[in-house]
Parts: structure tokens; sequence; C-alpha cells
């Protein structure tokens, strides 16, 4: 089965039950929902934990959860540095708007030019601030930095695997 984390338990929050997560995932609102499904992988952890979210409530830059079964603190202690995922069942095509991908989709996607030169293979997704920059892995050469524009990306196929750029002067 293959997971794909949403946030990370940072600490436990009150005597209740609840515990401080750190979101990396853009659809907190969905990922974290009452009733929600989510896995605690425990970093010594053999296997990881189903935990049912009971209740969610956003405080200043964390999101307070409580799961079904763990009523206190006492219950909660052991998931603190636990990765939450999800699972891949659990994303859905109407997360996304068209043209938007997420992130397992486009590393390994072969890089061609418009005229059919390629490039190498997307290695890394970066994510500085305005846009996301594509990490091209290149035989031979450096990697090469791709910026996440229209000027930039002309054609995503995930059927065949490939993505085709117009190189703008100063990117080779």
């Amino acid at each position: 089965m293959t997971y794909y984390t949403v946030g990370t338990i940072v600490n436990t929050h009150g005597i209740k039950g609840e515990v401080r997560v750190i979101a990396t995932t853009d659809f907190p609102q969905k990922r974290f929902a009452k009733g929600a499904v989510l896995w605690a992988f425990m970093p010594n952890a053999t296997q990881p934990t189903k935990l049912t979210v009971a209740t969610v409530r956003q405080h200043k830059q964390f999101y307070l959860l409580s799961f079904t079964g763990y009523p206190s603190i006492n219950d909660v202690e052991g998931f603190k540095t636990a990765t939450l995922k999800i699972t891949e069942d659990e994303l859905q095509a109407d997360d996304l708007k068209p043209g938007e991908y997420y992130y397992h989709q486009i590393v390994g996607l072969t890089v061609v030019t418009v005229a059919g030169e390629k490039l190498g293979t997307i290695k890394e997704i970066l994510s500085p601030g305005a846009n996301d920059v594509w990490v091209v892995q290149r035989t031979g050469q450096n990697d090469l930095l791709l910026p996440v524009i229209d000027q930039v990306v002309k054609d995503v196929d995930l059927d065949n695997q490939r993505v085709t750029v117009e190189l703008m002067e100063g990117l080779d």
C-alpha cells in the first residue's frame, strides 16, 4: 500500500487527548476533517496505527486533532513525532484543478524540449516561493532547475510520462 504524508504530530495539547499537528498538505480541511482516517507512523514502530479524527480545530499555525478511542493525554503521548499519512485511496481527482498535479505524479517524468531533445528526468520538486521549481537530473551535466511557469512548461503528459518544455534564455 502506498502512503502520502499530510502532517506531523509535534506535541500534545492539554489533557483531553489533543495533539498538535503541522500540516504538510495543501488540503488540511479535507485531510483532517472529522471522521477522516489517518495513519500514524512512529519512528521505531513496524506497523502504522490507524486513527480516526474525532475533533479538529486550528490554533495558530497548528491543527489540534483528537482521535476516536484516545480520550486523554496519556493515550496520545506516544504519538509525539509521528508522521501522519493517508493511503492512495484517499487521493481524489477532484482535489486538483486542471493543470495541477500531485508531486508523486511529476517526479520521475522525462523532460523533453519542444524540438524533441531529451533533457533528463525530474528528480525533485522545490517550493521556494511564487512557483515550484522542478529539478531535472541530466546525464553528464549539472541538474537543470526549471521554473514551473507557463512560458517554460508547455505540456504535462502523465499517460506518456513526459513533460514538454521551452527553455528560456539562461536556463540551459
